[in-house]
């Protein structure tokens, strides 16, 4: 089975998660997505696994509202030691399920700090990696960046832009919302 690897805070799951996991089931070619809900990011605040159960039990309860969806909310890095490195999760899904061929799914916001990102060299060898667009992000140009860092390192750059629907809302702006009191029902999923 493909699986995309969709890893993320969800701190809300919003229509724009909603519509790149609609994306990778359908035009994506995947048959499965796994939603990773992430304790806590190496690279954010630390705060965040405080609620990393809540953010999981809303994203299971958000995705059994989309019936069609062709996604498992994973917990799997809700019992690994921190920090959540992609790597460490995305081996242990490759040692639970041999028979499946896993794909990390970032946004392109994510590009350009990805040799950054623990076992870099591991994770590229390893794993394909499909990059949805961010709003006023230039994917393109990051994706070269990328190839030329991977070239001189000697790397296969095994990274792939995808044309996923663009949803302009992130869950910081509906933290923001939320916290001023304004309605964001509409954005949530």
């Amino acid at each position: 089975m493909k699986v995309a690897v969709y890893p993320g805070s969800f701190d809300p799951i919003h229509i724009g998660h909603k519509a790149i996991m609609e994306y990778l089931c359908g035009d994506g070619g995947f048959d499965m997505v796994y939603l990773i809900v992430s304790p806590q990011n190496p690279f954010k605040d630390p705060s965040k696994a405080l609620n990393a159960r809540r953010r999981y039990e809303d994203a299971c309860a958000a995705v059994s509202r989309h019936g069609l969806l062709k996604v498992k909310v994973e917990d799997i890095e809700l019992g690994m030691d921190p920090p959540n490195y992609t790597i460490r999760t995305l081996e242990a899904l490759r040692s639970r399920e041999p028979g499946n061929i896993f794909t990390l799914v970032i946004g392109a916001d994510n590009l350009p700090g990805l040799p950054g990102w623990k076992s870099f060299r591991r994770l590229m060898t390893g794993y394909d990696i499909v990059v949805y667009p961010r709003p006023g992000f230039d994917s393109a140009g990051a994706l070269l960046a990328l190839k030329a860092y991977c070239r001189e390192h000697h790397l296969r750059c095994r990274v792939t832009l995808i044309n996923a629907p663009q949803v302009d809302i992130s869950s910081t702006s509906i933290r923001e919302s939320l916290a001023a009191g304004r309605d964001v029902s509409r954005w949530l999923m």
